[in-house]
């Protein structure tokens, strides 16, 4: 049996809680990776990789942006949640059909909130619906009363069936009593691509369609913001067409479930130093993203309250993914 003094005792209990402390590794110390559920060349996608270039200046290790688009935007972020450790070395973009496409499904896959560590809300994209420049429509009005005489006929593409887009071109469809047929792809730049081949009529999507408007590739017909936007002047809202809707979609950046509190605050606090950063204000400015920051115990917040705003949406339209 072994003995201890009182002053052996007191040692012994020193040195056992520090040996925790000492085996305890920096956070970071190697490359931590942020899937981006879109094709790059998308807003979110320069945004993002904006973030991850500031972070990756401000830890010392690399933050690297990893495309990984599929299922609406849904892949990349389920990738993370199922296969991904807890440690803080897998991260995703958090947009909002990943909250709302469990509810298309007879057996919802994921929970939106329990399955994730949500850490930082960053920003929104705008959206708008633009058309090819030889498009014989040059309004909102135009486009709608043709679709009311030709049900079907016209094609618009989104980013894909389920997404914050989709949904609400199915809501205009039902308010402005006209049909259109949806032709989903894996990310605004494909659906910009189609519009430009002629191989679809129009795009409703985030605004990778700006700089061809700019350079008179396309015409902007309407933008989702709750005000005109500074580089298209002459291009309506929908309020002003008429429509009670405002879309912005904010998105964040979050983790799989279970995350140290710790390294939560580390990348919270270093993603909100870099979406402040003048660097980021760019881009943001590029695509005129606005501005929705939320810290982390906001952000879970606005997550929870929005995953029953989303659950209802998609009941009330009858939105599902089987057949």
């Amino acid at each position: 049996m072994i003995h201890l003094t009182r002053r052996s005792a007191l040692a012994f209990g020193a040195a056992a809680l520090a040996a925790p402390a000492l085996a305890q590794p920096r956070f970071p110390d190697r490359p931590i990776r942020l899937v981006i559920p879109w094709p790059a060349g998308s807003s979110s996608d320069a945004q993002l990789r904006s973030i991850c270039d500031l972070a990756s200046r401000a830890l010392g290790q690399p933050v690297v942006a990893e495309n990984r688009a599929g299922a609406g935007g849904t892949l990349g972020p389920m990738t993370v949640a199922q296969q991904a450790r807890p440690d803080g070395y897998s991260l995703t973009q958090m947009h909002l059909s990943v909250l709302r496409r469990p509810w298309m499904m007879r057996t919802p896959q994921w929970d939106p909130i329990a399955d994730f560590t949500h850490i930082i809300g960053l920003t929104g994209w705008l959206f708008g619906t633009a058309v090819k420049a030889d498009s014989p429509f040059k309004s909102w009005a135009e486009m709608v009363d043709y679709a009311r005489r030709n049900p079907g006929k016209l094609t618009y593409s989104t980013s894909g069936i389920g997404t914050t887009n989709h949904l609400a071109m199915e809501t205009l469809q039902e308010q402005a009593g006209f049909e259109v047929t949806h032709i989903p792809f894996r990310g605004a730049s494909e659906g910009v691509t189609a519009v430009l081949a002629g191989q679809v009529d129009m795009i409703c999507d985030s605004s990778v369609w700006a700089p061809f408007c700019e350079s008179g590739q396309m015409r902007a017909l309407s933008v989702w913001t709750a005000e005109r936007v500074a580089r298209f002047p002459n291009v309506p809202t929908l309020k002003e067409l008429g429509h009670d809707m405002e879309v912005t979609s904010p998105y964040g950046v979050s983790g799989p479930k279970g995350m140290d509190p710790g390294i939560v605050r580390v990348l919270h606090d270093v993603m909100k130093d870099a979406l402040f950063h003048a660097e980021n204000a760019r881009v943001r400015a590029q695509f005129d993203m606005p501005l929705v920051y939320y810290n982390t115990e906001d952000y879970r917040r606005f997550l929870t309250e929005r995953v029953e705003y989303e659950k209802a949406m998609v009941h009330r339209l009858n939105l599902t993914l089987e057949g």
